[in-house]
């Protein structure tokens, strides 16, 4: 199992409870009390599916879920007192997965989560901006479209996604794009790969890939 579950509730009870159940169930769990602990934690984190409050201390779990849906990034079931039929119907519209209304039982989540883990499974996307990696087709999307990148700089890719808020070194990246025939990719080649990956990225002003001077490259979260 081991999904990741992140847990947006400022209820401290509530907080505690869930995490003691779902850690039992094996998921890892994550927890943000605010919206923007929530938009911070998404933005470096790959997490397969939010659980998420309406009543949020600096913002609406509406408008948040709203964002993650249209960024794709992983399924949600709102957790909420806010049990009125028009509550319901925004959930849904705005591309809930579930609506759970508070209190809530314990093992009836559970399934309900896994019943939506199970139904919105989908093959793993890495993001950064309007950038895009699947791991395991080996595709690359740039708003939403597929681009061709050679396995270079798909690798080159796969080196800076492997750890988002990490600055890889030059001498990092090209110790992981060894060539097809094996062979060491020398500094120039990785000059001219990263210039033409960008330009394919429609990374020009180095927006998504960030050249950290005289150190090496890392992504723009």
């Amino acid at each position: 199992m081991n999904e990741t579950i992140l847990l947006i509730e400022d209820n401290e009870s509530i907080i505690m409870g869930l995490e003691y159940l779902l850690t039992e169930e094996q998921y890892t769990f994550l927890v943000a009390k605010t919206k923007k602990e929530a938009q911070d934690l998404l933005a470096g984190r790959q997490v397969d599916l939010v659980l998420l409050d309406v009543s949020l201390p600096d913002g609406n779990g509406f408008d948040l879920c709203r964002e993650i849906k249209e960024h794709d990034i992983a399924p949600v079931i709102f957790l909420t007192a806010k049990d009125e039929e028009k509550d319901v119907v925004l959930g849904f519209d705005l591309g809930a997965d579930d609506y759970v209304i508070k209190p809530f039982r314990n093992r009836e989540l559970v399934s309900r989560i896994r019943n939506v883990l199970r139904r919105t499974e989908k093959i793993r996307r890495l993001t950064c901006g309007n950038i895009a990696v699947e791991p395991d087709t080996g595709k690359v999307y740039r708003h939403g479209e597929p681009i061709a990148v050679t396995k270079l700089e798909y690798k080159i890719l796969m080196t800076l996604f492997s750890n988002p808020h990490k600055i890889f070194t030059r001498e990092e990246i090209l110790n992981g794009i060894w060539d097809m025939a094996g062979n060491f990719v020398n500094d120039n080649t990785l000059t001219v790969t990263m210039k033409r990956l960008r330009e394919k990225l429609g990374d020009k002003e180095g927006n998504v890939i960030v050249t950290v001077r005289g150190i090496g490259y890392r992504l723009n979260l």
